[in-house]
């Protein structure tokens, strides 16, 4: 009897492992980046970075200091290297033509914040980047100094102080004028 029930369990994943190879090469699963994802697959992907972040995400504070000056280098770091993506201080009302082509859409930071945050999440994300979707890793372009630097500017953008929040009102996110800037002008 044992050796019939460990006989079917084998026999259930093969038959299971053959279905899914047979699936994946049918391309009935969406490869194009402008597919909505299945639900076991935004599933899989949120728990595994879930997972991930609450294993290898630094968790002691942040060793940048909270200063104005900081602030002002998190503003020019966003603005070099991710305002392209996560926008500007206009937030979800301008995604640049490189964020409303993307799929998975890149949160309008200015929207969509991560305030609230742990610091060594964005730190995590930034360095690492977020396999299967269009956040890429610094790691080799940026130091731990400079990611720790927009982590403590995106944990403080909704509470900048005056200064840093002019600099943070003239980030661009994409470098030409959009149609709307055109006809205003």
């Amino acid at each position: 009897m044992l050796k019939g029930v460990g006989f079917g369990v084998a026999l259930t994943l093969v038959v299971a492992a053959v279905g899914g190879y047979a699936l994946v090469q049918s391309g009935l699963i969406p490869a194009n980046a402008d597919a909505a994802p299945s639900g076991l697959e935004t599933w899989m992907a949120r728990t595994s970075l879930d997972a991930t972040l609450r294993r290898e995400a630094p968790k002691g504070p942040n060793p940048v200091a909270l200063t104005d000056q900081n602030l002002l280098e998190g503003v020019r770091l966003f603005a070099q290297n991710c305002a392209v993506c996560h926008g500007s201080a206009k937030g979800a009302a301008s995604p640049s033509p490189i964020a409303r082509g993307l799929y998975q859409k890149p949160p309008q930071l200015a929207t969509d914040g991560v305030e609230d945050d742990p610091q060594g999440y964005s730190f995590w994300k930034i360095k690492h980047g977020i396999r299967l979707t269009g956040m890429p890793s610094f790691r080799d372009t940026l130091s731990d100094q400079q990611i720790w630097t927009l982590a403590l500017f995106l944990n403080h953008m909704d509470k900048l102080p005056p200064a840093v929040q002019q600099s943070w009102q003239q980030v661009r996110n994409w470098p030409l004028a959009s149609a709307d800037e055109t006809v205003q002008k």
